[in-house]
């Protein structure tokens, strides 16, 4: 068994790898520091918790890769307080992330066994997050608006219904709401970031190139 001190390096060294490849949010890079990746994988793969790779988490479902992970947190530009949605809970990694950066984080994973697991795990750890099981393509209307909406799967558009559970800018005295996606077909989806900025007006954003899942639900596909 590993000891913690060895995660600790390991983990540092992600954090290093992180910021060599790119991300340059330095409130990101300290989530990821703080966020003990070993504790979300399965025991055998724990000596692998911090290379920069998805991993299996069981029930047909995978850990996102880090790199992954930062990137979308950092276009995200999460704010302490802000209200985040997360469409995928998965393995409660990012959520742990998102915490860390001191969002209130709000999740929906559409496996109940997955969520029940996910649930126990960040409660065990300390972090509170708000969890339904549920289509994360029509989003948590009862909890909107929302400063900040991540989604972990890839679509051939982003769903209409979560963009519309944006925070508009300068509602509240507060900046327009991020939806961050990654949008395309099957074999590859672009990043996309969405800034509410107006009742029906959308700031548009490019960037990297990624390969998901599909999203699945009444707003999803590829």
């Amino acid at each position: 068994m590993l000891s913690d001190g060895v995660f600790d390096r390991r983990r540092q060294r992600l954090v290093d790898q992180m910021r060599e490849h790119g991300i340059s949010d330095e409130r990101v890079l300290a989530a990821i520091g703080s966020t003990h990746r070993h504790r979300f994988v399965e025991k055998a793969f724990r000596p692998r918790a911090y290379e920069d790779e998805a991993l299996p988490i069981g029930m047909k479902q995978t850990i996102s890769q880090p790199f992954t992970v930062a990137y979308q947190t950092m276009l995200l530009d999460v704010q302490p307080g802000d209200r985040i949605l997360e469409v995928g809970t998965g393995s409660g990694y990012q959520a742990a992330v998102l915490c860390e950066m001191g969002a209130r984080v709000f999740s929906i994973e559409r496996h109940r066994p997955l969520l029940a697991r996910t649930r126990d795990l960040l409660a065990s750890l300390g972090y509170r997050v708000a969890l339904k099981t549920g289509d994360g393509t029509l989003g948590w209307a009862s909890q909107a608006p929302f400063d900040g909406v991540v989604i972990t799967a890839g679509a051939s558009e982003a769903p209409e219904t979560l963009l519309r559970q944006l925070r508009i800018e300068g509602e509240d005295d507060k900046p327009a709401g991020r939806l961050v996606a990654p949008v395309g077909n099957r074999e590859t989806q672009t990043m996309w970031l969405y800034r509410r900025l107006a009742e029906d007006r959308y700031e548009k954003t490019a960037s990297r190139q990624f390969k998901f899942v599909p999203l699945i639900g009444q707003q999803g596909g590829l």
